[in-house]
């Protein structure tokens, strides 16, 4: 009974203080512009659409409630997060449950039909790894969606630190832009073949984060000027 009392407690306060965070969040509101996330997420769900799997991993989850907006949708969902080395501070997500644990050398063993990295790719130094543990982990023929900034030709280490990056206070973790070079490495590397990629130009500036933005962006092709790419790769069988 005491127990029972006490968990009720627990459970009152707890969920005032979400409630009180909510409220706080949702009077803090205000417009900037729009990011990249709209695109991410729309090329995102219309693959999911239409492959329809089973098992999804969603890599580097952080604070956002892509797993559980994927869970709504029926799907079975696992969330990791390298809380340890890059969230200091500890972090909890209070849209679904995250395992601490790093892609670069994963712990998980089970497979899945489908991996997202949604905008994470970009902050692992080590990103060989990165992918050759997501393929690890996905069922033969299973299918793996990234976005992360991009340019056909070149690949930068930084993008915030280019002259004229938007970004003026950088962040403890690195942010590249990937090219051909390291795409095609990957697919090489782990057995995987592109079944679409698309190019989406959200700025005047040649690199994710340089000049004015656009607003709605423009998806172009991979001749135009473009800083992100979304693309949904098929591991062979």
């Amino acid at each position: 009974m005491f127990f029972h009392l006490i968990k009720n407690m627990v459970n009152r306060i707890g969920l005032a203080y979400t409630q009180m965070l909510n409220k706080k969040e949702y009077h803090a509101q205000t417009f900037d512009s729009i990011n990249e996330r709209p695109v991410e997420y729309e090329f995102l769900f219309r693959h999911l659409t239409k492959q329809a799997p089973k098992t999804i991993l969603d890599v580097g989850t952080g604070l956002t409630a892509l797993p559980h907006l994927m869970r709504t949708c029926g799907f079975v969902v696992t969330a990791i997060d390298n809380i340890k080395d890059y969230w200091p501070n500890g972090m909890i997500n209070r849209h679904f449950y995250v395992i601490n644990d790093d892609i670069t050398h994963t712990s998980l063993t089970s497979k899945f039909d489908f991996i997202t990295c949604i905008s994470v790719l970009e902050h692992i130094k080590n990103h060989a790894a990165a992918v050759k543990s997501m393929f690890s982990n996905l069922n033969p023929g299973g299918h793996l969606i990234l976005s992360f900034p991009y340019n056909e030709k070149n690949y930068v280490e930084n993008v915030y630190k280019l002259p004229g990056s938007n970004v003026k206070e950088l962040f403890p973790f690195i942010t590249q832009a990937y090219s051909r070079r390291e795409l095609d490495a990957w697919l090489s590397e782990n057995g995987g073949k592109i079944l679409q990629q698309e190019y989406w130009r959200f700025s005047t500036g040649e690199y994710w984060t340089l000049g004015d933005p656009l607003c709605p962006p423009i998806q172009v092709d991979k001749n135009e000027l473009h800083q992100i790419s979304c693309i949904l790769i098929q591991k062979s069988c």
